[in-house]
């Protein structure tokens, strides 16, 4: 994972989980009928948008880090050499089916009929 994407993440986890902790507080001092309760309550809704903002932000810091440094990937020789035998064979079938129908077109029978009505 690059550096600032891990940075985002990294600022995700701790956001998220400092509203976890005070929808937690909110929630028992809701049940407790503390007047803490209230102020609480607003925060919580506040830090979810907060924690979402960030969540979004670690989805945009990797779209744009991979677009501009592109995702390295390489076929790996394996699949490059089974790749190469699969389209030689597809072009001898192809050159086999061309010299066997012997250089007529295909679906026309006598050049005098013109329709089969």
């Amino acid at each position: 994972m690059p550096d600032a994407v891990r940075t985002a993440a990294v600022r995700a986890v701790l956001i998220m989980s400092l509203t976890i902790i005070q929808a937690m507080v909110a929630f028992l001092s809701t049940l407790t009928g503390s007047w803490l309760a209230f102020p609480m309550v607003v925060s919580s809704v506040a830090s979810t948008v907060v924690a979402t903002w960030a969540v979004l932000d670690v989805w945009v810091t990797r779209q744009v880090w991979n677009q501009r440094h592109g995702v390295v990937s390489e076929p790996s020789s394996t699949a490059r050499q089974m790749r190469r035998e699969r389209r030689r064979a597809q072009r001898a079938a192809r050159a086999a089916e061309r010299d066997e129908g012997g250089g007529r077109i295909r679906g026309r029978r006598n050049a005098g009929d013109l329709s089969r009505a």
